[in-house]
This record gives structure tokens, C-alpha cells and sequence, in this order.
């Protein structure tokens, strides 16, 4: 009860302001490659389909995101198309957002060895409060807590807003650099700064949610090969900057591909405060890879003991099934992109 109360507390605070927390972003980010920029549709020739779940702080029911994505690159378009569907859960339902997006992303050749890709998105979201769940400070007994003898939450002179959810369109653009060993990229998501508020108080506060801007970049070097169907073993070191309003966080580190297994460890910054260490580990098997990865918190919320965050990836990529290896006129791209894949 203690926990929902605290929930309770900060959404109703979080609603009455108007105010958007800072966008969900995978740990691991380069197997939701759309989430991060969508000038990273298509990168695969044949279909490229992932899932990623993630759930962070789990003893405090914080935060649960699901997503599922598609994406593949069409060869007479000399372009990429891609799908994103994404519910983010917050407060153990107490405030949902739903966001389909489609994104679509152009390939310009600059020279044999780099390439530039132009990427747009746009998308269709949805915010849901769960009213009825929400504790408010003049229901709460200082005996009896919010509940009476009888089982009943004592009654709030809270007014509840007109509508319990808003919709609303949002887009997105990007840009993306690279070659066989080096990537860089920006993106700009929210450029519209829709209006996401639910109760629509305080406006004088508040221009709608605010536009994310990402820098990214990122290396592949490769370390010699493998006994395994002749696969090269890499490292990929890279780095994310990411800015929301008052919000950021700095990501860095590094990715291992070793044969069918890879691994990594990246360390997450927050604007003020040291935030997690990431670890990660996994296989990747013929079409299909599978990664899990845990954030060990190390801010001063460590001390509430919140669980660390856990998510896993499944990734199928039909570039890697025999009979588009067949097809494909080159066994290998020539870029810096195998972690994505």
C-alpha cells in the first residue's frame, strides 16, 4: 500500500504539472535501432522483425516497456522502411502511453566506402491515466490509511478530468553516417512538441512534450576470425548523448561479437548523477539472436533497493537464413553495422 501511495503521489504531481518524463530508451539500444533513429530503417536486405521487453525497477512496479518492430531494405526504392509498436507502463497501469510509428529512411551513396542515410518518421500516440487507481493525499487516514474497516478508499474532492486519455500525432527526423568501420548519427523526435497533458491545468508551464534530440556514433573493429562459419570476432565500442528538456543521460561503452555469442558493458550518466552499469550477454544463432541485458543502479536510489532494470531482445534476421545468403550477391555488408543486426 505504502508503494501505490508513493506511486500515486508522483503521477498525480506528474499529470497535474502536464509534464513528460524523459522518453523510455532501451539499454539496449542497438536492438531497437528504430526507437533510437529512424534513419536506421533498413539495414537488412531481407526482413529484419525484433522484440525487446524491458522492466525497470521491478520491486517498485515502476516502469514495464514492450515493443515490437519490423524493417527491411527495399532495393528498387534504394530505400528503408520500418514499423514500430511500442506500450510503455508506468506505475503498474496507472499512466500508459501506446506509440505506433513509420519510418522511412533514404540511402545516398557518397563514394565506394560511405554512405549517408536520411530517415523520417511519423507516428501516432496515445496517453492513458487510470483514475480510479490513484491515491490522493486527502483520502489517506492518518489511522485507517486510504481504505476504511470496510474495504472502501475513503472519498477525495479531487475533480476528475474531462477525458482519461489523449491521442495525438508526432514526428520524427534523422540523420545517419557511415562506412565500413565508423557510424554517426543524429535524430530529432517530438518535433512538433504535441500536447500530451491529460488534466490541461498549468498550461502556462508547459509547450508540450519536449522535443529529444540523440547524437550516436560508434566503430566496428575486427579482432581476427572464428572457427564458426568463418564469422569475424569484433568490438564496437559507441557512445549515445541524449537531451530532453531538462533531462539527459550519456551512454558509453562497448560491444563484443565473438562467433555466435557477443556480450557488452556500457555505463550510463545522467545529467548530475552517476546512474547504472550495463551488462550484457548472448547468442545469436543462424536467423534468430537472443539478448538479455541487467542495469546494476548505482545513483543514491540504489539505497530503496529498486531491482535494477532487466530486458531482453529477440531479433529475427531473414539476412541470415540460407536461402537469402543464396540470393545475396555479396556474403557480407560492406559497414560498420553487425551489432544492429
Amino acid at each position: 500500500m505504502k508503494r501505490q501511495i508513493l506511486l500515486s503521489t508522483i503521477f498525480v504531481l506528474f499529470l497535474s504539472l502536464g509534464a513528460n518524463a524523459q522518453d523510455i530508451i532501451y539499454s539496449q539500444f542497438y536492438a531497437a535501432p528504430l526507437q533510437m533513429n529512424p534513419a536506421f530503417a533498413g539495414n537488412t536486405t531481407a526482413p529484419r522483425i525484433g522484440v525487446n521487453y524491458r522492466n525497470q525497477w521491478p520491486s517498485l512496479k515502476a516502469y514495464s516497456t514492450y515493443s515490437v518492430s519490423y524493417s527491411q531494405f527495399v532495393e528498387n526504392l534504394n530505400s528503408g522502411i520500418g514499423l514500430m509498436l511500442t506500450t510503455d507502463d508506468a506505475g503498474d497501469g496507472l499512466y500508459k502511453t501506446n506509440r505506433f510509428a513509420v519510418s522511412y529512411a533514404y540511402k545516398l551513396k557518397v563514394n565506394r566506402d560511405f554512405n549517408l542515410k536520411l530517415g523520417l518518421e511519423a507516428g501516432l500516440m496515445q496517453t492513458n491515466v487510470d483514475w480510479n487507481s490513484l491515491i490522493f493525499l486527502d483520502q489517506i487516514d492518518p489511522i485507517n490509511g486510504p481504505i476504511d474497516q470496510g474495504g472502501s478508499p475513503f472519498p477525495t474532492e479531487e475533480v476528475a478530468p474531462l477525458e482519461f486519455n489523449r491521442s495525438y500525432f508526432d514526428v520524427a527526423a534523422g540523420l545517419l553516417a557511415y562506412g565500413p568501420v565508423f557510424y554517426g548519427g543524429i535524430s530529432l523526435k517530438h518535433l512538433s512538441t504535441p500536447d500530451d497533458g491529460i488534466l490541461g491545468i498549468n498550461t502556462n508551464l508547459y509547450n508540450g512534450l519536449p522535443m529529444r534530440v540523440s547524437l550516436h556514433a560508434g566503430a566496428q573493429i575486427p579482432l581476427g576470425h572464428r572457427n564458426v562459419r568463418d564469422k569475424k570476432a569484433f568490438v564496437s565500442p559507441n557512445v549515445l548523448f541524449i537531451r530532453q528538456g531538462d533531462f539527459g543521460q550519456v551512454n558509453g561503452g562497448a560491444y563484443f561479437g565473438l562467433g555466435m555469442f557477443f556480450a557488452g558493458v556500457w555505463y550510463r550518466h545522467a545529467f548530475g548523477n552517476q546512474d547504472a552499469v550495463i551488462s550484457l550477454f548472448g547468442v545469436k544463432k543462424d536467423l534468430l539472436k537472443i539478448g538479455y541485458s541487467y542495469d546494476a543502479t548505482i545513483s543514491t536510489l540504489s539505497a530503496t533497493n529498486p531491482g535494477g532494470t532487466h530486458e531482453i531482445s529477440i531479433i529475427l534476421n531473414f539476412d541470415e537464413s540460407e536461402s537469402v545468403k543464396r540470393q545475396r550477391k555479396a556474403g557480407r555488408y560492406n559497414d560498420c553495422f553487425q551489432l544492429f543486426r
